[in-house]
């Protein structure tokens, strides 16, 4: 069951590192950066750890169905305690007024570090995050998600977690150029 979660997770990081590439070999790549900050498994006293991690969506990718706007995900996050967790999934949004909507599914690779062990190496990260727009391009928002493993490991105990979320859109063209709605500013 190991060698199967191993694959699984290679598979996950190879997508993850493709859709990073992307960003620099497409000729015009908008795209969206989610940066966060909040507190790992809060409902456990004693196992619980600050944490940060950033998050990646491509705009180009998404598409319109019957369950909103459907589009994949990449991201990870780091806990004070060392453990990391990566992921690749599939995002949702809902506009409603003023507000966004997002739920999430990823399955991911975790690693406890010095922190808590959620019992296996493959866990799925259930999602959803509030934001509000701060301009065309920026939004802040808070999200909760719950970890698990679903009981493929000896042992289930999940973690429950909670974030401050910072999402800043852009998009890069062939020669570097970064554009932040009006703005450009170019690499050297």
């Amino acid at each position: 069951m190991r060698k199967l979660a191993f694959k699984i997770c290679f598979v996950l990081m190879t997508m993850f590192l493709a859709n990073v590439n992307g960003i620099a070999e497409e000729s015009s790549d908008e795209t969206e950066l989610n940066i966060f900050t909040g507190l790992f498994d809060f409902s456990d006293h004693k196992q619980k750890a600050g944490l940060i991690g950033v998050q990646h969506q491509n705009e180009e990718l998404y598409r319109k169905s019957f369950l909103g706007k459907i589009s994949p995900i990449t991201g990870g996050f780091l806990t004070e305690n060392n453990a990391f967790y990566l992921y690749s999934g599939v995002q949702a949004e809902y506009d409603v007024g003023f507000l966004t909507i997002t739920p999430s599914f990823a399955p991911g690779y975790y690693n406890y570090g010095d922190g808590k062990d959620l019992g296996y190496p493959l866990e799925f990260k259930s999602e959803v995050q509030l934001t509000f727009s701060l301009s065309e391009s920026s939004h802040l928002g808070m999200s909760y998600n719950h970890i698990s493993n679903a009981s493929l490991g000896t042992k289930n105990p999940g973690a429950n977690s909670y974030m401050f979320n910072f999402l800043k859109q852009f998009w890069f063209n062939n020669k570097l150029t970064i554009k932040f709605k009006n703005e450009s500013q170019r690499l050297p």
